[in-house]
């Protein structure tokens, strides 16, 4: 299959997916200012924190006072990650926030017996409380999404069949509570996927589920993000997750080399050069790449914040 969508939505987390996992303590302040300046690139969905744990994830501690010191711009949707009930209420406190739930499963039972100390079975027990908190307060749900779904550093590989079963359970999970689930993301939490692996889950899925679209969240450790974004927009895909510099990391993946998701600015490059839209200002999104760097006081991995559009170059050359 090769059906190239004409748009693509980018939901940027490099926000949530670097300042999570950096070392050193960066200032509320300079988060607040590289989410205002991603806001004004033409992004509609940024994820600016997490609501988690302060003592196992420091860099999130400040979750509160971030989400109350951004300069909110119509038209963004500002969204937090939340793993429980807990952070659900502190999400709901902050009260700026875009709230939606969502359907998690994982692939991995290994993943989930270390990292939340669940079984499958459990876990599909929890998804049902966690779905019925959200509707009682109002909050919508419509996604499924799948973590570990292509490989794990614990379980091994991930085949499509379990993926298959499971959003066959994330389905059924919702119609349990009259919610139809109408979008899946699959996340490469590990990176674990290579372009080959991403068609072959992808179509799996469409065959069963013609009508589900699907979105990526590309981890990038083994440098395969871009061409998995590719492979994904070969299959059609419209939707991913991203992070502005390549940002980022997964504090829960015990892997010491885990990097941030696809490069945002990255991937917007490709796209735009594919003839794809994104809505997105390619030059301002650039600046923010260099300020999350001067932000976080060491190179990050991005490749177009170096290289630079080509539009300038086409100019002078024409």
């Amino acid at each position: 299959m090769s059906d190239l969508p004409r748009k693509v939505h980018i939901k940027e987390e490099g926000p949530r997916e670097g300042f999570q996992i950096e070392k050193g303590p960066i200032a509320t302040q300079r988060k607040i200012e590289l989410i205002d300046a991603l806001s004004e690139t033409g992004l509609a969905h940024i994820q600016a924190v997490s609501f988690v744990n302060g003592k196992r994830v420091p860099g999130m501690a400040d979750a509160e006072a971030v989400v109350a010191g951004i300069r909110m711009k119509p038209g963004v949707h500002y969204e937090a990650l939340w793993l429980n009930e807990k952070g659900l209420e502190r999400a709901i406190a902050a009260g700026r926030l875009h709230l939606e739930g969502n359907i998690s499963m994982c692939a991995s039972e290994k993943f989930l017996q270390v990292n939340y100390n669940r079984s499958f079975e459990s876990n599909i027990a929890y998804a049902h409380q966690v779905l019925q908190s959200c509707l009682a307060r109002g909050i919508p749900v419509r996604r499924g999404q799948i973590s570990a779904a292509f490989g794990c550093n614990y379980q091994g590989d991930v085949p499509a069949a379990t993926v298959l079963d499971l959003v066959e359970r994330i389905r059924e999970i919702g119609a349990a509570h009259g919610v139809a689930v109408d979008e899946l993301l699959l996340a490469d939490s590990m990176a674990w996927a290579v372009p080959a692996q991403i068609k072959r889950t992808v179509g799996a899925i469409r065959e069963r589920h013609p009508d589900l679209r699907i979105a990526l969240h590309l981890h990038d450790t083994r440098g395969m993000g871009i061409a998995n974004a590719y492979a994904g927009l070969e299959m059609g895909v419209d939707s991913f997750d991203a992070s502005v510099a390549g940002l980022g990391g997964c504090p829960f993946a015990r892997h010491r080399g885990a990097a941030g998701n696809v490069c945002t600015e990255d991937l917007v490059f490709m796209c735009h050069e594919m003839g794809i839209e994104t809505g997105i200002d390619l030059d301002r999104l650039i600046e923010c790449a260099v300020l999350a760097e001067d932000i976080v006081g060491h190179p990050l991995p991005g490749s177009v914040k170096s290289g630079g559009s080509l539009a300038g170059l086409r100019q002078g050359a024409s």
